[in-house]
């Protein structure tokens, strides 16, 4: 995955706590400057401009560091292995090779080695998440038809 900044390292107790302040501010100065397109930031005396694009993601990164959470990027274009993928869907590797031989997600083979790229597990996953949503609504829905007391 080149682009990707990995690391398997859980924010520090401070760095949770710096995290929460951060991603609370920067939630509220972006809800308050809904028309603001670029930020200024200053870091050790030197000033940068952030596209607004990329303070929504800081202001996301903050948040799941906020909860403790490491935090991996990867750009949608990447390509990944079965085993990133396969742990990206918490699938076992085998039934995820079986996903892509049944079609069920677009892949590509670099020699014997299978690629799926983020965009397209992605979309998988968004409908994957659809069904077993409508297939639990469903359940709940007769669990009411039937009086079940939930």
């Amino acid at each position: 995955m080149s682009n990707a900044e990995y690391t398997d390292d859980l924010p520090s107790p401070e760095a949770v706590s710096l995290a929460r302040e951060s991603a609370a501010a920067l939630s509220r100065l972006l809800r308050e400057r809904p028309e603001s397109d670029r930020a200024r930031v200053q870091l050790d005396g030197e000033e940068l401009i952030l596209p607004r694009s990329a303070l929504s993601l800081l202001r996301n990164l903050l948040s799941e560091m906020a909860q403790g959470h490491a935090v991996t990027t990867i750009p949608v274009h990447a390509e990944l292995t079965t085993q990133q993928a396969a742990d990206m869907l918490n699938v076992s590797r085998p039934f995820l090779v079986k996903l892509l031989e049944a079609d069920e997600i677009p892949h590509t083979r670099v020699g014997t080695h299978r690629r799926v790229r983020l965009k397209d597990l992605l979309e998988y996953k968004k409908q994957r998440d659809r069904k077993a949503d409508a297939a639990l609504q469903e359940l709940a829905d007769q669990a009411q038809d039937l009086d079940m007391g939930y």
